[in-house]
């Protein structure tokens, strides 16, 4: 700090200062010298890059894993999300397949409905007989199918190609786990220890009782998130770098990396065309309270200043899927709405838009008293019935679904002959008469306990979706 800048300039330097970008000076000695803090996203975007990019990724971190620390925080939601992450790709590349066989199937049955209606005419204007009947053999199921096999192996291929570029199976064990376990070898033992409960309750209480209702970054979006913990999230992991800045060297760096680039983290400033800068504040508090100077980037940001200032390569292939991967973390829910994936795990932390269960309900005949209440409900527990009643109905073509739906990959119930991964209980768990295929079925917990707390004369609908639904998946797999 310039002793003979005025007080006021000294106090609000972080505010007065431009915006931080790739062409400060300073910036090659956050690389070079800098301790440097992963957010979780970067480490959890390890999984969603093809093979080839995330060893590319791999070498370009290793040139920095001297200087990593990764707070507990973050370690704690690395391990707990990444197998989601991993179960949302496998959905996601399963419900583009369902998707796809869907709109073949669409498509032959457009093709046949337009040939009836030529042949309606045919009948009705007195034409030959025989011209009906022999547009019937020539455009028939079998032979519209055929013809649209070679599209079908096309768009097959390259969903197979997308699940092979990968590299990781979806039903990764922990201990088999390549990503998980390069990770840990990359950090040692340069990991956060956990907060003591005295301290993360402190920390808890002065996140949503006074930093978040006052709009103080970072993390303040989340206020009113599921719990209070996990509102806090944002903001455990920033008073523990804060806190581990605090035993460093006087004037010491540290280099945050983050996709989040939500206003809780970045300022947008509209009088200077709408540019975004993390907010002065963040680096403001690392000063006053810790003496050090803290630098944020995007991940595209900090490979480009890898190569930049650590002579690490990376190829341009991989800097397009670091940009991909970035894109798709970064969608706000509110403009993302049409193609974010709801599955069992997400459920229960979305609730579902106002009366689309309800009406998903009445369009196949739940209409009791006790089942239109649960559907109605705002409690969490019943969100996985919500959004199970909304995507079953869209898939089953009980109801015309919008464009603007949320996209669902949640199962009452699945055909196999071993039971899938889970909580899931036989099909004999029913009585004969009231489940078909009981020897090759498997039935979600959840949804067994639903059924204990619905009306006894909605059970039979229910349980007619769900076992429609695992013949439906079990074909479209086949």
């Amino acid at each position: 700090m310039d002793p003979s800048e005025p007080p006021l300039i000294q106090r609000f330097k972080s505010w007065l200062e431009p915006a931080p970008s790739a062409e400060d000076a300073a910036r090659e000695q956050f690389f070079t010298n800098g301790l440097v803090v992963l957010d979780t996203n970067i480490l959890l975007s390890l999984y969603e890059y093809t093979e080839t990019a995330r060893e590319d990724v791999f070498t370009a971190l290793e040139a920095v894993s001297d200087r990593l620390w990764m707070p507990h925080q973050v370690g704690l939601e690395f391990v707990r999300g990444r197998r989601s992450t991993l179960e949302s790709r496998k959905a996601a590349l399963t419900g583009a397949a369902k998707d796809v066989n869907r709109h073949l199937t669409q498509a032959v049955a457009s093709v046949i409905a337009a040939r009836n209606v030529v042949i309606n005419q045919l009948v009705k204007y007195g034409a030959p007989l025989d011209a009906g009947e022999e547009l019937t053999l020539l455009i028939s199921d079998s032979s519209v199918s055929a013809l649209l096999q070679e599209n079908r192996a096309l768009l097959k291929k390259h969903l197979d190609g997308l699940k092979s570029q990968h590299g990781l199976p979806a039903n990764l064990a922990e201990a088999d786990d390549p990503v998980l376990l390069r990770v840990a070898r990359m950090y040692g033992d340069r990991i956060g220890a956990q907060p003591d409960d005295s301290v993360l309750r402190a920390r808890i209480e002065e996140a949503v009782g006074f930093r978040f209702p006052n709009e103080i970054p970072p993390g303040y979006r989340d206020f009113g998130k599921d719990t209070p913990v996990k509102a806090a999230g944002d903001f455990l992991l920033w008073e523990e770098v804060v806190e581990h800045a605090q035993s460093l060297p006087a004037g010491s760096r540290i280099l945050f990396v983050s996709n989040d680039t939500k206003e809780d983290w970045y300022e947008t400033r509209k009088g200077a065309g709408g540019t975004q800068r993390p907010w002065p504040r963040l680096f403001d508090e690392v000063r006053t309270r810790a003496g050090a100077e803290l630098r944020i980037e995007t991940p595209s940001l900090f490979y480009a200043g890898i190569k930049q200032f650590l002579h690490t390569d990376l190829d341009a292939t991989t800097y397009e899927e670091i940009e991909r991967v970035s894109s798709a973390q970064d969608l706000p829910a509110d403009e993302d709405e049409g193609t974010s994936l709801v599955t069992v795990h997400s459920a229960a932390h979305l609730a579902p838009p106002r009366g689309l269960a309800t009406q998903a309900g009445i369009s196949v005949g739940l209409t009791t008293m006790g089942t239109r209440t649960v559907l109605e409900s705002a409690a969490p527990s019943f969100r996985i019935f919500q959004w199970w009643i909304i995507g079953v109905t869209a898939q089953l073509e009980r109801r015309e679904a919008s464009t603007a739906e949320f996209k669902i990959d949640i199962a009452a119930a699945v055909r196999s002959d071993e039971p899938p991964r889970g909580s899931w209980e036989p099909a004999t768990v029913f009585k004969p008469g009231d489940w078909v295929h009981r020897d090759s079925c498997w039935i979600a917990a959840w949804f067994i306990r639903l059924l204990n707390e619905l009306p006894k004369h909605d059970h039979p609908v229910l349980r007619s979706l769900a076992a429609q639904q695992a013949e439906a998946n079990r074909s479209a797999s086949e």
